[in-house]
């Protein structure tokens, strides 16, 4: 898997949990972007695709790439990736 370059286009699974699942209406989805890859650029069309309610859950979530924690934003995403989004779970 390569990384993206500007303007080429690549390809995320998104897959939305709890309450990210209800405000994007879906439980996941493969979105198609282009430019560099980052978990920022991925959210920002998630929000766009989806809408202001995505945007105020995303705010308390937190994400693994490909099962592995995000520690920000301007973490690289490359082509073929998956992106979990984990909004905050109540119990043990």
């Amino acid at each position: 898997m390569a990384e993206p370059t500007s303007g080429q286009p690549f390809t995320v699974t998104v897959r939305y949990f709890a309450a990210a699942r209800a405000a994007a209406g879906v439980t996941q989805e493969r979105l198609e972007l282009a430019g560099q890859g980052s978990v920022r650029l991925v959210l920002d069309a998630a929000i766009q695709r989806h809408g202001a309610t995505l945007a105020t859950v995303l705010q308390r979530c937190s994400y693994l790439l490909d099962e592995v924690a995000v520690h920000g934003e301007v973490t690289p995403v490359r082509d073929g990736q998956t992106l979990d989004v984990l909004p905050p779970f109540a119990g043990g």
